[in-house]
């Protein structure tokens, strides 16, 4: 197959009969057994597929492999997509968190306790920090770090109702709000007043919180701040819009931390 089609071609027709068939990936890839994002990389053009992982697909979708590399594939009637297509592809693309907010505030503690002594940590710098802490979570691991709902504003993602979870916070003395100037700019930082409570993390979930901060808590808020800008999952999603989690998998380096290559013989 490879041979005849390419990889991207391959992974343009898979999506065509996938939506056709009404399959959401996560249906597909549970029904010839290999992971979502392994199904991703696919459609994406970025990951090869096996003779038996596509007699599979076939099989499930109800196709010809003649027919799947014939020059004739998109002039086939049953391959004409049906209104709701786009529809499909949206839904698809959802992911709705559910926020955990007290994994939430010990994250932001935790940051806090790690970042709060560099002069260039304040709000910005800490938000792209929870959104990559979040991201890099979900496309390692196919699950929500905090639940938070990131939104596409135009200086980067924020978190949503983190004003709120602050405002709590600073209440109870947990955190501490100041304003400061830094190099001419003003400034708005958060102190921690009381430590994380790390039994609340996984070894997963702080080893990936630890590499984000390692790699960019030393950034300005305009390197940090355009370096979002150039992920996928902000870069796609309209202005003023959440930015779905299933994005995180159409990620490419250096923003993708999954080795997806490891995946190929699922």
């Amino acid at each position: 197959m490879g041979n005849e089609l390419s990889k991207k071609e391959i992974g343009e027709r898979i999506i065509n009969l996938r939506l056709k068939k009404g399959f959401s990936q996560d249906d597909l890839a549970k029904s010839i057994g290999i992971s979502r994002p392994s199904l991703t990389q696919i459609e994406l053009g970025n990951r090869g597929i096996s003779f038996s992982e596509m007699q599979k697909i076939s099989v499930v979708l109800s196709f010809s492999l003649d027919d799947f590399v014939s020059k004739k594939f998109y002039n086939k009637q049953y391959l004409e997509l049906p209104d709701e297509a786009e529809e499909n592809i949206s839904e698809e693309r959802i992911s709705v968190p559910t926020l955990n907010i007290n994994k939430f505030k010990n994250i932001l503690l935790y940051i806090l306790e790690r970042c709060s002594g560099k002069p260039n940590v304040g709000e910005t710098v800490l938000y792209k920090l929870l959104y990559f802490s979040d991201f890099n979570y979900y496309e390692l691991y196919e699950e929500h770090l905090t639940g938070a709902n990131y939104k596409k504003l135009p200086y980067g993602p924020v978190p949503q109702k983190l004003d709120i979870i602050i405002d709590q916070m600073i209440e109870l003395k947990q955190l501490e709000k100041i304003k400061t100037d830094y190099k001419g700019f003003p400034q708005k930082r958060f102190i921690p007043l009381e430590k994380a409570d790390l039994t609340r993390l996984k070894a997963s979930e702080k080893d990936v919180i630890d590499k984000v901060i390692d790699q960019m808590s030393d950034w300005s808020a305009n390197a940090i701040s355009d370096y979002s800008h150039k992920d996928l999952p902000w870069e796609v999603t309209e202005i003023g819009n959440d930015i779905s989690y299933n994005l995180a998998f159409y990620r490419e380096l250096p923003y993708s931390v999954r080795v997806y290559n490891e995946e190929e013989n699922d």
